[in-house]
């Protein structure tokens, strides 16, 4: 690996706007793909992406722009995927390029329904990456305040620490903060979990109840993302730290979190689909609760708040009815 590595990011939504932004501080060229090329065309005459994060001007001197994903995967040492989850393995079926000496990193919160996998699993059993070239990128942190260049915390997670530096140099400077953690399987773990918990706040808020209930439903959200975690992955860690505890609050409480306006609708009596078309952006959480509830299955973690939004969002059942239940078995 070169000194100056070279990056990609994978995806053209907001995430993936706001670590283009990130990198282009420190980098003096970047590769970018994405699926639309109205999008890519756009950017290059109005040096912003017209979809997401459009208050976000880009030096196009900086960006390689492209809709071919093995033009960036041969491009980059450094590949950033930040694209849905649901929607990943379709991306990688076009692939004729190697992944053979690429470090890979999720900034994607949740699993690939395909193989039930988190992100960093899937591409080391799929594509046979070792665990010390994948890494994580996670919160607490929304896109939208990397717009507003909004003070915000980035842990890059890695089992090899050199190459998390090298991730976390390249996305800090006046606005980020990054902070680095080995814990690259609980902190994957923790960025998909906080979405489902993040849906279930914004179903309370629909349905009416207070503050007073989304603090102990929150507190409630962290012993239970806790108690998976040590099923699937038992190491040392603690579960306050901010890429578990701080993603969760952040996005369980923030105006800017698609997961909690998608429970918040929910709650209100939309039904899945027409929340979904009403916010034109994917609730990560959707997917990832119903792959957290048969993972479950195996694990078999006292998971209550997980088992709520399934049987609402998946067996159709009454949000009142099931919040109330809910209540009785929390603390």
């Amino acid at each position: 690996m070169n000194n100056s590595p070279k990056f990609a990011v994978i995806g053209g939504g907001s995430w993936a706007t706001a670590i283009a932004k990130m990198l282009c501080e420190n980098q003096t060229e970047i590769c970018w793909y994405m699926r639309n090329q109205t999008a890519v065309d756009h950017i290059k005459a109005e040096k912003h992406n017209p979809n997401y994060l459009s208050s976000v001007e880009f030096n196009t001197n900086k960006l390689k722009l492209t809709t071919d994903i093995n033009e960036a995967v041969a491009y980059a040492d450094y590949l950033i995927f930040a694209i849905p989850s649901a929607f990943l393995n379709t991306e990688l079926e076009k692939l004729t390029e190697s992944f053979e000496h690429k470090v890979i990193f999720s900034a994607i919160k949740g699993i690939v329904p395909e193989t039930f996998l988190i992100v960093g699993e899937h591409f080391h059993k799929q594509y046979n990456i070792p665990y010390e070239n994948i890494g994580v990128i996670t919160g607490p942190c929304h896109a939208e305040e990397v717009a507003l260049e909004r003070l915000s915390y980035l842990t890059i997670a890695c089992a090899d620490a050199k190459k998390a530096k090298v991730v976390a140099q390249n996305l800090s400077c006046k606005y980020i903060k990054t902070k680095i953690s080995d814990d690259i399987i609980g902190t994957e773990y923790a960025a998909m979990l906080k979405n489902i918990y993040a849906i279930a706040a914004g179903m309370a808020h629909g349905l009416g109840y207070g503050d007073n209930f989304q603090a102990l439903l929150m507190s409630n959200s962290i012993r239970e993302m806790k108690k998976f975690i040590k099923k699937v992955h038992r190491m040392k860690r603690n579960i306050n730290d901010s890429a578990y505890l701080g993603d969760l609050l952040v996005t369980g409480y923030s105006v800017f979190s698609r997961n909690r306006m998608f429970g918040n609708m929910i709650g209100k009596g939309y039904t899945v689909k027409s929340a979904m078309m009403e916010m034109s952006m994917v609730a990560e959480g959707y997917y990832a609760v119903k792959s957290a509830y048969k993972l479950n299955q195996n694990y078999q973690a006292k998971t209550p708040i997980i088992d709520a939004v399934y049987e609402i969002l998946y067996e159709g059942k009454d949000p009142k009815s099931v919040f109330k239940k809910l209540t009785d078995k929390l603390d």
